[in-house]
């Protein structure tokens, strides 16, 4: 049975693979199992066809067989218990690697979305300078305790997981803000997931995607 996931046709993050369809790709590459795209403009994402699969019109979705999931969490999760090298083979250290793909989703990315909407959506807004110090001590406060983890630590919890998938993913965001600076563990950890294979071929193909959208 051949997967199938949606992604953006042009990527509102101009190829810098922030779009949740990424994580997808870079999971689907790390268990080695080959997949397909069915690429969808804005239009396409709020049409009936893509709603039955989507029932709020975003992407990612993911299909195999009669199978048909959104949430990037849970498709990760899905793929992560569906085929190796995700998930640790020990009952303790699975349920550990599961308990950060919540803890990336819940705890770190909501502060994270909040500054990036702020700065991205509200920059003309009367509010935005006032409110950017208390977002960014929001953020702040989740990469502390993050960074304290991680000191002297590879990975999340001894070899790469979906956990680390989830995490790194949501802490890209945070590149061009300059807090990471302020975190050199964890940019260093970013930068060894973005080192590994499946994540250069995944991000390879979601840039391919952008560029030939922009006729390049």
């Amino acid at each position: 049975m051949t997967i199938t996931i949606t992604g953006f046709e042009s990527s509102p993050d101009r190829g810098q693979g922030l779009a949740r369809d990424m994580r997808v790709r870079w999971a689907l590459e790390e268990v080695g199992q080959p997949y397909e795209v069915r690429l969808l403009s804005f239009a396409q994402m709020k049409e009936p066809a893509h709603l039955t699969l989507h029932p709020f019109g975003q992407i990612p979705t993911y299909e195999e067989g009669d199978l048909a999931l959104f949430e990037s969490g849970a498709i990760i999760l899905h793929i992560a218990e569906r085929y190796p090298g995700l998930l640790p083979g020990d009952a303790n250290a699975r349920a550990r690697a599961i308990m950060w793909m919540f803890a990336a989703l819940n705890t770190l990315e909501p502060p994270i979305l909040e500054y990036q909407n702020l700065v991205l959506f509200e920059r003309d807004k009367p509010w935005h300078d006032e409110r950017l110090p208390a977002v960014k001590d929001r953020v702040r406060d989740r990469l502390g305790p993050l960074s304290c983890w991680m000191e002297s630590k590879e990975w999340l919890e001894g070899t790469f997981s979906a956990g680390d998938l989830m995490m790194v993913h949501a802490l890209q965001r945070l590149r061009r803000s300059g807090l990471l600076a302020e975190f050199p563990n964890l940019a260093a950890y970013i930068a060894r997931a973005e080192a590994r294979p499946a994540f250069q071929r995944a991000f390879a193909a979601q840039l391919a995607v952008f560029t030939a959208s922009q006729g390049g």
